[in-house]
């Protein structure tokens, strides 16, 4: 039988300082593994909540990254979206390629392209940019 979705209500963090790049990380962390995500999985989704949050304050100064629960097929997983106010993404493909538009040794966008299941990116300039990924935990799991 089939557990149920794990009621977790949605969760907001908001993105003003480094200090915000660490609660993020360790919220998202707590909440994927009491969603019943591996602790390797809980890794790579962290690592990409950080990733997000880190580009907020490089280049919005200020936003918020939100986690939500998420089911798909019978497996368990978790949407994030990061969102900002910020100057915008000029150049999406560049953004989300091989290059990196920071002297930092980040993973960029890409890098979280990468270790996320889904990947959504909306940005104007002058209005902000709101990235979507979603992780799923295992395979999916048969229905009796």
């Amino acid at each position: 039988m089939e557990a149920p979705l794990i009621d977790i209500a949605e969760t907001t963090v908001l993105i003003v300082s480094e200090r915000d790049i660490v609660t993020a990380r360790q919220r998202c962390r707590a909440l994927v593994l009491h969603l019943g995500f591996t602790p390797t999985d809980a890794t790579l989704v962290a690592t990409a909540v950080s990733e997000l949050a880190r580009n907020i304050v490089l280049y919005a100064k200020r936003g918020a990254i939100v986690f939500r629960p998420s089911e798909h097929q019978g497996r368990r997983g978790i949407l994030v979206i990061a969102r900002d106010e910020g100057p915008g993404i000029c150049d999406i493909q560049r953004a989300t390629g091989a290059c990196s538009s920071a002297a930092s040794p980040g993973l960029g966008l890409r890098g979280v392209k990468q270790l996320m299941d889904e990947f959504e990116i909306v940005s104007a300039a002058g209005v902000g940019t709101t990235v979507s990924v979603k992780k799923f935990s295992g395979p999916a799991v048969p229905h009796a």
